[in-house]
């Protein structure tokens, strides 16, 4: 084979990772105007576009390399200052960053892979990534199959949204009930995650936008209730589980031996306005 044919062999195999490597065209980060938590929001649109208000640092990394917000043995320790300072950002996406008739979950890639770049470029995060056999909860379809109601919403007409009753979120309550009205089952998998005691992947199969309202849960990781303490003084004493809210969706959790990503934060800095 000639050296040219070579090469344009090289070429058409490295094509679709120069695609999924897309930047944003620009960026501006500046540091939040409002200091109130009810106007944190992140906007993630389906062209690319991500539009932030009052967000922390850790709402970034949550998204682009799907971890809980909350502390987990899938990232390493942050400094304080990615959860206490917020930012307000724009970030525009080049034309053709997602192509028409992608699939939901290549849409998704993408936009976290633009993200990744943001925080490497803006933020010098420094991230290594290593996979490690961990227990883990797999979100399973139940013996008697799912109890889920259709969104009404469909995927195309819907974007990332942490606005109240947006879409692929969920509206907050006592005991982090699954209160959303467009969600898709790694939603699920994410949310509930920041509660339990271990990671949720989500092994449904399921596909769509579904609407969802159950009652909060005792959340699994939380110190314990103080020494005498009564039933009452504890706000989550009388919800139910998780286990039992998932089964009246039809779904349930399976403790099983899994092989995740695991995300090391070597370098991450301030970054500077613009």
């Amino acid at each position: 084979m000639s050296v040219f044919c070579q090469a344009f062999i090289y070429l058409l195999l490295a094509l679709p990772a120069v695609a999924q490597s897309q930047s944003f065209a620009t960026i501006t980060i500046k540091p939040a105007r409002s200091s109130d938590a009810r106007d944190t929001r992140m906007q993630v649109q389906r062209n690319g576009d991500l539009i932030t208000s009052a967000v922390p640092v850790i709402r970034l990394l949550s998204y682009a390399y799907d971890v809980p917000l909350n502390p987990s043995p899938r990232l390493s320790r942050l400094p304080d200052w990615t959860v206490r300072e917020w930012y307000d950002i724009g970030a525009k996406a080049p034309a053709n960053a997602i192509p028409p008739g992608l699939q939901d979950r290549e849409v998704r890639s993408r936009i976290q892979q633009m993200i990744r770049g943001l925080l490497a470029d803006r933020f010098r995060l420094v991230m290594r990534t290593e996979n490690k056999m961990m227990s883990v909860y797999a979100l399973t379809v139940a013996s008697g199959g799912p109890k889920l109601q259709k969104s009404a919403i469909a995927e195309k007409d819907c974007s990332v949204d942490t606005g109240q009753q947006a879409c692929h979120d969920f509206v907050n309550g006592l005991g982090h009930p699954l209160n959303a009205r467009a969600i898709d089952m790694d939603d699920v998998a994410n949310y509930i995650s920041n509660w339990t005691d271990l990671p949720v992947v989500n092994r449904t199969a399921l596909s769509g936008l579904f609407t969802v309202n159950t009652d909060g849960w005792v959340p699994m990781r939380l110190p314990p209730p103080p020494p005498n303490s009564t039933p009452d003084a504890n706000a989550f004493a009388r919800l139910p589980t998780i286990f039992s809210v998932l089964g009246k969706l039809g779904l349930e959790l399976k403790r099983q031996e899994d092989i995740l990503p695991v995300y090391t934060v070597e370098q991450i800095e301030r970054p500077a306005a613009n």
